[in-house]
Order: C-alpha cells, then sequence, then structure tokens
C-alpha cells in the first residue's frame, strides 16, 4: 500500500522564502545576459578591429614569395652565377619528442644527412621554450627531400634559392658571391644586387601552430624575377690568366698577384684575376688577403711604367723628338741633394732608349724641362689621381698630389713611377691612350658593341712614337724581352717598385709590373700584370711579371680570332736588361 508523502509537512518547503530573493535571481540572470549581450556587441560591433588585428598578429601570415635572381653570364652567355632551389630546415623544439626510440633512430639519420655532428643538433634542439630555430639552410634540394621523407613531427622546412658558380675561384672576384639572405655582398653581385634581385611577392594566409597554411586570404602578389647581367667578361680568357698568374705567383714564391685584360677598342674588361682567391659558394675560412680584389682595391708605386707617360709629354709638346740625344752619364743625377740612379751606366741614349733601356737618369733629364703643371695635367688626364667611373665596389682612386706642392726632387721621382700611386687597373686604362691615338677611355664590365669614346691626352702621331719604344723596350736590348710571344707583335713596358711599409722602403720587398699591348702596330687588347713580393732569387718586372703577359697575349688574340702578324718567334737575348728602380 503506497503511502502519500506530505511536501508540506518537510521543515524546509514549509518555511516562507521572500519574495525578493527569488527576484534578485532572475534579474542576476537577466544582467548576465544583459553583460553577454554587451560584451558581443562590443566584439562583433565596437571593438571589431581592435580584435580582428589581435587574431591575425596571433595566426595570420605575410608569406613571402621570393623571387628568382638574375643570372650573371659572360660576353658569350655562359653562366658565371646562378639560383637554385634549396631546402632551408627548421624545427619546433619542443614538438621534437627525442624520449621516443623512433624519433632518436630519425634524428640521428638527419645529422648524417646535414653533415651536422649529431651534438650540434641536440643542442639546437635543446630548448623546448623555443617555437622556432633555424637547422640548417640551404641544403641541396634533393637533400631536403630525403629529410622530408623522414617525417619527423617537429621538423620543417622551408624552399628558399641559393647561388652557383661555375667558374669558381677563377672568377671570384669579379663576380662576388651573395649571403645566406641571397643579397650581394661582394663583386657584381653587390655593385648590381638591385638589378639581379627583382622584387619578391607576398601572400597573405592563416597558419595554425604547426606553421602549416590552412588558408589563404586576400590577394596574392607574384614576384618578379631578377635581370639577367651580361658582362664583358670572358670566361676562358678570364681562367687561363687567373692560371697563369696562380702559376707565377707559385713559382716566384710570391705574395700576391693580379692581372688586367682590355679591349683596347671598347674598354671591355675581358679578365681580371687576383691571387689568392676563394671559391664563391664555400666560404667557410674566407680570409681578408682572399677576399681583396687587389687589381681594383690595391694601390701602389708603378716604377718605370709610367716612364712612357713622360717621354710622351715631352715629344707632345715638341721638346724632344724620338732621336734626340740624351746623355746619361755616369749613370746618376743629384737633384737638390738626392741622387737618382741607373742599374747600369748607359751613357748617350736617344729618347727611344731611354725608354728601351729603362733609364731614370734620362727621364729625370726630361723631365726637369717641363713645368711640374704640364706633368700634372698629362698624368690626370690619363686617369692618375681620379677614380675611375668603374660600376663596381671598392675602386680606389690612387694618389697624385698637386703639382703646387711639388718639390724638384718629387718632380723627378714621380716622373719614373715614385711619389704617386695607381692601381692594376688605373694602370691598364691609362696604356689605352696609346692603343687609340693618344686618347684615353673609359673602361666597362658589361658588354658593349660600341667603340668607346675617348679623352685625348697626346696626339695621335706621339701615341705612335711611344707604341714604337714600347715594342723597343719589349724587344732585343729592352727590359720586357720575355713579354715577346709567337706569332704577335707585342709592346709595353715593365716596372720595379720598391715596396713602402709606412713612411719608408722595406728592404727587400719589391712589386714587379708589367703593361702593355699588341698587336703593336693596331692593338686589340691591353694586358697589365703585378706579382706582389716575389722571393725567389728574382723579382724585375721584366723577369716576373712579363712572362705572364706574354702567355696571356697569345691566348687571348687567339681566342679573339686576331691573325698573327709576325711569321716566327722573335729571339729573346739571354741577359735581358735590368729596369732601373
Amino acid at each position: 500500500m503506497s503511502r502519500s508523502v506530505l511536501y508540506t509537512s518537510s521543515p524546509l518547503l514549509a518555511s516562507k522564502t521572500p519574495v525578493w530573493r527569488s527576484k534578485f535571481i532572475v534579474a542576476m540572470i537577466a544582467l548576465g545576459f544583459l553583460g553577454l549581450a554587451g560584451r558581443a556587441a562590443y566584439v562583433q560591433v565596437f571593438g571589431n578591429a581592435f580584435f580582428q588585428r589581435q587574431g591575425e598578429v596571433r595566426f595570420a601570415r605575410t608569406l613571402e614569395l621570393p623571387a628568382n635572381r638574375g643570372k650573371i653570364v659572360d660576353r658569350n652567355g655562359l653562366i658565371l652565377a646562378s639560383s637554385v632551389p634549396a631546402a632551408s630546415i627548421w624545427a619546433i623544439p619542443e614538438d621534437v619528442d627525442q624520449d621516443k626510440p623512433e624519433v632518436r633512430a630519425k634524428l640521428k639519420q638527419l645529422a648524417k644527412l646535414l653533415d651536422m655532428p649529431q651534438a650540434e643538433l641536440q643542442k639546437k634542439l635543446a630548448d623546448e621554450d623555443k617555437t622556432f630555430v633555424w637547422i640548417k639552410r640551404q641544403l641541396d634540394w634533393d637533400v631536403g627531400q630525403q629529410i622530408a621523407a623522414l617525417d619527423i613531427k617537429g621538423i620543417y622546412q622551408r624552399k628558399e634559392y641559393k647561388r652557383q658558380y661555375p667558374e669558381g675561384e677563377a672568377a671570384a672576384h669579379v663576380v662576388g658571391f651573395t649571403n645566406v639572405e641571397d643579397h650581394g655582398q661582394e663583386g657584381m653581385e653587390l655593385a648590381f644586387d638591385k638589378e639581379l634581385a627583382g622584387k619578391p611577392g607576398s601572400r597573405r594566409v592563416i597558419k595554425d601552430r604547426l606553421g602549416r597554411v590552412v588558408e589563404s586570404v586576400g590577394e596574392t602578389v607574384p614576384p618578379v624575377d631578377g635581370k639577367d647581367m651580361q658582362l664583358s667578361i670572358d670566361s676562358k680568357v678570364q681562367f687561363f690568366a687567373y692560371q697563369k698568374l696562380r702559376d707565377q705567383v707559385a713559382a716566384h714564391k710570391a705574395k700576391a698577384g693580379s692581372v688586367v685584360v682590355l679591349d683596347a677598342h671598347t674598354g671591355e674588361l675581358l679578365a681580371l684575376a687576383n691571387y689568392p682567391s676563394y671559391v664563391p659558394d664555400r666560404r667557410q675560412n674566407l680570409t681578408g688577403e682572399q677576399l681583396r680584389n687587389r687589381a681594383l682595391t690595391d694601390v701602389f708605386e708603378p716604377g718605370s711604367t709610367m716612364k712612357p707617360f713622360t717621354i710622351g709629354l715631352a715629344l707632345e709638346t715638341g721638346r724632344v723628338r724620338p732621336e734626340t740625344i740624351v746623355d746619361t752619364t755616369p749613370g746618376r743625377i743629384n737633384i737638390t741633394g738626392s741622387t737618382i740612379s741607373d742599374t747600369h751606366n748607359y751613357g748617350v741614349l736617344t729618347v727611344e732608349g731611354v725608354i728601351q733601356k729603362s733609364s731614370n737618369v734620362g727621364t729625370t733629364k726630361l723631365a726637369m724641362q717641363m713645368p711640374a703643371r704640364e706633368m700634372w695635367e698629362t698624368f690626370s688626364a690619363a686617369g692618375f689621381g681620379q677614380k675611375p667611373q668603374l660600376h663596381f665596389p671598392g675602386v680606389v682612386t690612387g694618389r697624385l698630389r698637386p703639382y703646387k706642392t711639388w718639390r724638384p726632387v718629387e718632380q723627378a721621382t714621380m716622373s719614373y713611377g715614385y711619389g704617386l700611386s695607381a692601381s692594376l687597373f688605373q694602370m691598364a686604362r691609362s696604356y689605352t691612350v696609346f692603343a687609340n691615338g693618344g686618347r684615353v677611355i673609359p673602361a666597362t664590365m658589361l658588354k658593349t658593341a660600341e667603340p668607346a669614346v675617348g679623352v685625348p691626352v697626346f696626339s695621335e702621331r706621339t701615341a705612335d712614337q711611344v707604341r714604337k719604344m714600347l715594342q723597343m723596350a719589349a724587344g732585343p736590348g729592352g727590359t720586357g724581352q720575355k713579354a715577346q710571344t709567337v706569332g704577335y707583335s707585342v709592346g709595353g713596358k715593365s716596372g720595379t717598385a720598391r715596396k713602402q711599409v709606412g713612411k719608408s722602403y722595406a728592404s727587400g720587398k719589391y712589386r714587379a709590373w708589367f703593361t702593355g699591348m699588341a698587336p703593336i702596330d693596331k692593338p686589340r687588347i691591353i694586358v697589365a700584370v703585378m706579382i706582389d713580393e716575389p722571393s725567389n732569387g728574382v723579382f724585375y718586372g721584366g723577369a716576373v711579371a712579363a712572362p705572364v703577359f706574354s702567355e696571356v697575349v697569345q691566348q687571348t688574340l687567339r681566342m679573339m680570332g686576331v691573325q698573327p702578324d709576325m711569321a716566327v718567334k722573335p729571339q729573346i737575348v739571354a741577359n735581358a736588361v735590368e729596369e732601373s728602380l
């Protein structure tokens, strides 16, 4: 039998509840709903822009779409620098579960693929508070694919581009290199970085916490690829010049060396090589000695290679003719208490003989007949003391002091290359005066088909006369006999300058030069060579630098298809004349 329950008999239910309590509860609930509605209105309407921004900060990302960097090619279209896809590996350390045996095994394989000690990899992954860390950048693309196949949680990769330099160390100082962000750091990569780099695009996306793209938002801006650059360099000439320079530096146990090859008609730079050099895409242990583009950035006293300009001025002003007699007896001359000497007493010479024998005394006697201002103007017009108009980083001006400050002995020493300074590139360009009818032409590192417009320095007649003297200097009885080559006539001037250290000249340290042109009647190329501190017993420019000139001239003219103008190899006298220091 069921028993009925009297709810009113319960003391709790039977107690009287105040009316205000129920109304208070209802009011609180209503107030809560009202607060939620207000908050919703604030988030959705009044504060919508703020919360949108905060959401974007946390999850929206602008992905850069890299532009493909332009190629650098030589005058014949052969690639000197190009970009290839590369994989850059990154990680979220806190997501890499190294406690699992299978993950540890994969990490061991990863370290092997990265060519990285496993301890170094573990160090990068050690800080679990990190949400991003680069593991290694710009790996070969196929290596990146192998890493992706390992499928390690927390290890990701990004597609980038890296530069390749097929010509390696031979063209390193011309082409230069880029950094890991693909920005030019040296050479033409730096000089034309803006043109080569192009303009990156962008893509706005929403990402999750693992860096995965959830969706795209907004418009995608496509990248604009960089422009290709065609240089005036001939990669075959460049490689040959570098090879011969390297061998000569080694043979004479020299500190360094440089060679410059110019087209005598257009001013195009066909080759520019330095030794020591470096491999542009392998720079782990790169030193300043390897990096220096000595042909453009280093200046030194040019020595006897300046004598043709002094002689040229004397001829131009009508003070002398090629056959004018100059007495150099007794092989020395005193200028305001300072003695200037030749290596030998050459006695009576013609003006041609002064160049052929490289007489300091003869050059000084001619220089002292001329006002300092005339010499300064001629040297300046030929490019000395002037910054070369070459779009290339690190190009130096050299030094040529104002003529008003010259003392008589300084005028004398400048006439044969002491007291002023120039780079090897400036020296090569200055000799275009003698190859272009007395006009110095601008030089360029970009390919051009137009003949260069030069600035007059000498008359065509004077240029022809000096060129004949340069041929004598490189022939029998001259200081540069080893510059002669098979099939082509040459002319040039050797130079040997003591090396200045601080304010004085270092004992036993020299720079050997040779600058010249070929073929001599209608020059097509100008070649300048410098060997720094040869220390194998021979240091004269005619013995150390001239042989490099000879080999580079012969090979370059053959590559250019220039017809030989000599039937046989000229006779080289065993005991060549040594130039005066």
